[in-house]
């Protein structure tokens, strides 16, 4: 039975809707000229280029010297290489660190707070676990959000990154429940699929701006305790049915549950 859902943050309970807006905006001020889809297109790019880089046996963004500002002063200074302009000053980077730490930046999927309430009314404990910066605890405070979670877990807190297990261990325990009692819903296979998987929860993958498809939970299976290989990226579109497939046991794996897994 699960006693508790955690969740991803960014494209999971919150998304920005005007990223690559806001980088043309704030750039232009400080003499870098680049297009909204362009500065959407190279932040993506820039992200997975310093995710692979990452271990995530250490917070990326502790692990600078210069703490969270400084990794985001690091990306920007990669993004501007991308096109061959000059370094950005600090005040642009203190900017965009700025932004993207309120509210105004970022919107609440319309289903969340309602999925959020309805879980807690059936009893349920309910976490966040996140790879994020410091900033995170006061932009959910400003989202409305913060007070309908038990715990927040994320990165720079806790040291490590997900997928390494141990930011899940740490949810947990702060949640008071075991890894088979719980669910973690998350929009990445590696970091929310099947870095919760290794952990020992059941995990659930979100498909947002698809057609999703009947819910593939994952868990650990079998006696021995070893985990199946996480199921293909079908999914949910959104977070609407997770009350329901909570209520109806399919998120524990049965094998009543259509596209349940043990």
């Amino acid at each position: 039975m699960i006693e508790a859902v955690t969740f991803d943050v960014t494209h999971t309970l919150v998304h920005c809707p005007r990223l690559g807006e806001i980088y043309s905006e704030v750039l232009g001020r400080h003499g870098v000229v680049v297009a909204p889809a362009e500065a959407l297109r190279l932040i993506g790019l820039v992200w997975r280029e310093m995710a692979c880089s990452a271990d995530p046996s250490r917070d990326r963004f502790t692990a600078h010297p210069e703490g969270a500002r400084g990794w985001w002063q690091r990306f920007l200074c990669r993004f501007c290489e991308h096109l061959d302009a000059p370094p950005p000053s600090r005040f642009a980077a203190a900017e965009l660190f700025h932004r993207f730490g309120s509210s105004g930046a970022w919107e609440v999927y319309p289903e969340v707070p309602e999925v959020l309430d309805a879980l807690r009314a059936r009893g349920l404990r309910l976490g966040v676990i996140s790879n994020w910066d410091t900033r995170l605890p006061e932009l959910l405070r400003q989202l409305d959000l913060a007070r309908r979670f038990d715990v927040l877990v994320y990165s720079s807190a806790v040291g490590v990154e997900k997928p390494d297990p141990r930011i899940y261990r740490r949810a947990l325990r702060e949640l008071g429940v075991e890894p088979r009692a719980s669910l973690h819903v998350g929009d990445s296979r590696l970091e929310d699929l099947e870095g919760a998987i290794a952990a020992g929860m059941r995990a659930l993958l979100l498909v947002r701006g698809s057609g999703g498809g009947p819910a593939s939970v994952a868990g650990p299976a079998g006696p021995a305790g070893k985990s199946r290989r996480a199921p293909s990226p079908s999914g949910l579109h959104d977070l609407s049915p997770l009350p329901s497939l909570v209520a109806a046991g399919t998120a524990r794996g049965g094998r009543g549950g259509r596209g349940a897994t043990r």
